[in-house]
């Protein structure tokens, strides 16, 4: 199975990128006319000066030199005044299509299964959502606007030479094919290199990512060596990559540079020819060249965006890449009869490997509270995964009323199942929005009950209480307080089944008790599947689930078990230190 989210094909792009044009038409449609006026205007200026040498040579006097010098004026206002103008339009448009695009990935990132995104990692994920999305908006509030203006100046200034002469233009013309080839090298090269560039980011903030979290683990597990190594991995291949993109510019511009003086000198030496026959005037002559050399400037603001093109065109293709991440399976038609909930034959394997569960069967019946227990790797957490309908098992089902789990959608699934691992977040804002993200409208009673319930009574003593800012440079909850705040939206979401998968590993012994004793009096009726390591969790629960090996071994009370005298009761006793 492919870990990493995909990458879009160049005809996705364009299809995606023609319909974010469709959905501003008219504001696209405004910025190509006022970019082809600008154009327009800027085309007067060599023309106007050709005319004044002509009329010198024919002996034209002062006032006639003076109102061409004051059309031509005239006509650098005007340009400006419409350059500025579409330059405006087209930021106005690259915003509006900018946030649209980040709205749309939002969107699509929310409604990615949270396996799909655990498999990839989140570095990729925040890589798209913030270095790739910028660069594609970048490019179209700046890059935009400044090539749509150069590509129409440079068609008119070509157009405007062979007007003045067809061969003047077609010498001119020829001696910009070195641009073409330089152009054409870099193109092919440019689009891979710029998608292994991004790559090599997202896996360079994944690695920094997973290390910069893990650091209590890694220093515990004497790891530093290993990831320091691995992080300087993944730089090298981040440094390698841009210096291959640098390498392309560096052959690109110089080249460039050197096919901007050919087309000048060429029509330079045709229209002195021509002139001395007659065929052309000087000031045509003089026209065609400064038209030429006035060609420079569009062009370098087109080749200097080429390369941000290339490289938002990579970016994009990542960005819409992630529309043909795997989606979840299609939604059932029909709701789940009842709360309960069945696994049968389960299996499952992570990424196609060894199965890590064997033929599970087990009911959970409604309103009840059932402790998982077994010792680490034993199957746990990956049967809580299947049991909140996070995964689906390769063999088996695991269905709750009688529809499969992974064929709820995902608002539908959340009022069945919600599972609390000992991963927990605060997220910027006040306590009350951290609280409201589970419940919208829940009122400040409902608030301030959901904390009660979860033991949390440190926040009522904050200055500002509900309305306390969290967060870097303002209020910072220690890891009980983060937990404590995670499963008091847990509370409010109120469903009908709670897995708590080591949910309150992170509290004492005191706290974690009381806030479990907490939850099972808010949530008493519903059903509770707690996947714990401390045994009290299990003594207090109506059944005992006990897996081994990926095998689930024993299932009854706790007295059924202890007097049974198998591996739970042998736990037990090495827990009380019997």
């Amino acid at each position: 199975m492919n870990r990493h989210l995909p990458v879009a094909e160049p005809h996705r792009v364009r299809r995606a990128a023609l319909r974010l044009v469709r959905l501003d038409s008219r504001a696209f449609a405004a910025v190509i006319a006022l970019n082809a006026l600008a154009a327009a205007a800027g085309l007067a200026g060599p023309w106007l000066v050709g005319r004044v040498i002509d009329r010198i040579r024919d002996g034209a006097g002062v006032a006639t030199v003076d109102r061409l010098a004051f059309a031509i004026l005239c006509f650098a206002v005007a340009q400006l005044l419409l350059t500025r103008f579409a330059r405006y339009v087209g930021h106005r448009f690259g915003e509006r299509t900018s946030a649209r695009i980040r709205e749309e990935f939002v969107e699509r990132a929310l409604s990615l299964p949270a396996s799909v995104v655990e498999r990839a990692g989140t570095g990729d994920l925040t890589a798209r959502g913030t270095a790739d999305v910028a660069t594609v908006g970048t490019t179209l509030r700046d890059a935009g606007p400044e090539v749509s203006i150069a590509v129409a100046q440079a068609l008119f200034i070509i157009g405007a030479v062979f007007a003045l002469h067809p061969l003047l233009g077609a010498c001119g013309l020829l001696g910009l094919i070195g641009i073409w080839f330089a152009a054409r090298w870099y193109l092919r090269r440019a689009h891979t290199d710029y998608l292994a560039e991004g790559a090599a980011n997202s896996a360079l903030a994944e690695v920094l990512s997973a290390t910069a979290s893990g650091a209590r683990t890694v220093e515990a597990l004497g790891l530093q060596e290993r990831r320091i190594a691995a992080c300087r991995d993944a730089v090298e291949e981040c440094r390698r990559t841009r210096m291959r993109t640098l390498f392309l510019r560096s052959v690109l511009f110089p080249a460039v540079d050197v096919s901007y003086v050919l087309p000048v000198v060429g029509v330079l030496l045709l229209g002195g020819a021509l002139q001395a026959h007659g065929t052309v005037t000087l000031g045509a002559v003089v026209a065609s060249a400064l038209y030429l050399r006035q060609l420079s400037e569009p062009l370098d603001t087109v080749l200097l965006w080429l390369d941000q093109l290339q490289s938002s065109s990579a970016a994009f293709a990542r960005v819409e890449g992630l529309g043909r991440a795997p989606a979840a399976l299609p939604a059932a038609e029909s709701a789940p009869a009842d709360d309960r909930i069945e696994v049968a034959g389960a299996r499952y394997s992570y990424d196609g490997g060894r199965d890590v569960l064997h033929g599970v069967d087990l009911t959970v019946r409604p309103g009840e509270r059932l402790a998982v227990v077994g010792p680490s790797g034993a199957g746990k957490s990956t049967l809580g995964r299947l049991l909140a309908g996070i995964d689906a098992p390769h063999t088996g089902t695991v269905t709750v009323g009688g529809i499969p789990l992974a064929a709820l959608d995902a608002a539908q699934l959340r009022r069945q199942v919600v599972l609390v691992t000992q991963e927990h977040h605060v997220f910027l804002g006040t306590i009350r929005d951290n609280l409201l993200i589970a419940a919208p409208s829940a009122t400040r009673t409902e608030l301030s009950a959901a904390l009660a319930a979860v033991g949390a009574d440190w926040a009522s003593e904050l200055p500002d209480g509900l309305d306390t800012e969290l967060g870097a440079g303002a209020h910072r909850l220690d890891g009980a307080q983060a937990q404590q705040l995670a499963l008091a939206r847990v509370v409010l979401a109120d469903p009908h089944t709670l897995i708590l998968d080591e949910a309150t590993a992170l509290l004492d012994a005191t706290t974690a008790r009381h806030t479990e004793r907490a939850l099972a009096a808010v949530l008493k009726g519903r059903t509770v599947i707690a996947i714990a390591h401390r045994l009290h969790t299990a003594h207090d629960a109506d059944r005992v689930a006990v897996l081994a090996e990926g095998r689930l071994t024993e299932l009854g009370t706790h007295e059924e078990l202890v007097g049974g005298g198998g591996a739970y009761a042998a736990l037990w006793r090495s827990w009380h230190g019997g």
